[in-house]
Order: C-alpha cells, then structure tokens, then sequence
C-alpha cells in the first residue's frame, strides 16, 4: 500500500521537475512581427543565433565523425553512440538510486521489493558498461579491422 503511494509521490514530482525545467520556444517569421517591440525581436533574434549555433556545431561534429571514420553511414552511427556514452551515464545513475532506495529503504519492509531494487541495480550497471563500452568497440573494429 505504502509503495504505491511512494510510486505515485515520485511521478508526480518527477512531472513537476519536468515542467518547470520545460522552455517554451515560439516559431514566428520576422516579417509579422513589425509591430513588436524591441525587446521581444532581440530575445527572438538571440533565440534564433543560439539555434543556428547550435546547429552549426552539431553539424561539425558530424562531419568531423564522417571525415575521421571515412563513411557517411559509420561517422553518423560513432556520432549516435557517442551521444548515447554522454547521455547514459546521469540516466543510468538515476536508475541505480532508484534501485538503491527499493533494494535498502523500501526491501527492509518488503522482500520482493528488495529483490526488485537488486534487479534494478544490475540492470542499469549492465547497461552503464555497455553504453560506455559500445562505442569503443565500434572504433576498434571500424578503425582497426577496415584499415
């Protein structure tokens, strides 16, 4: 009873940090906005060079992936996995607090959630080491074995 309180607890606060961490980007032409004042085309026009850059960089990357691997479809695939290496590590030690807390906080009450909270941890840890793993192995075969 307890644990679905504490489930329902958790996703509500989760969804909250998820909507206040939340931005709200408008899309609008320039030509329509003339009647705008100053301030509204400035943020509008920094929002639009921050998104330029941001695409510009990606791009780079990109092409520096596709020039060092020598193939379209292998530089974007070492792009990917790179970008699944950065973004594992915080999700992965999200699920292992998760784990943690079900395995020593709720586990003491209840021995199937413990075993639940044990599974959760060697779950995200494999994934952890394969998420940092993959795309060392991927350079290796791509780099080495093609010459």
């Amino acid at each position: 009873m307890k644990s679905h309180i504490i489930k329902k607890v958790a996703i509500i606060f989760l969804l909250m940090i998820i909507i206040i961490g939340t931005v709200q980007v408008f899309a609008t032409d320039s030509v329509d906005n003339e009647a705008d004042n100053s301030g509204t085309e400035i943020i509008n026009q920094e929002t639009a060079g921050q998104l330029v850059k941001m695409k510009t960089h990606v791009n780079k990357e990109i092409q520096e992936k596709i020039d060092l691997y020598g193939s379209e479809a292998y530089g974007m695939t070492a792009y990917i996995l790179g970008k699944i290496r950065l973004y594992s590590i915080p999700l992965c030690f999200i699920g292992i607090a998760v784990g943690a807390i079900f395995q020593y906080v709720i586990g003491i009450r209840k021995l199937d959630l413990r075993d639940r909270g044990l599974r959760l941890i060697v779950a995200f840890v494999t994934i952890l080491v394969i998420c940092q793993v993959l795309p060392l192995i991927f350079a290796i075969v791509v780099r080495g074995w093609r010459g």
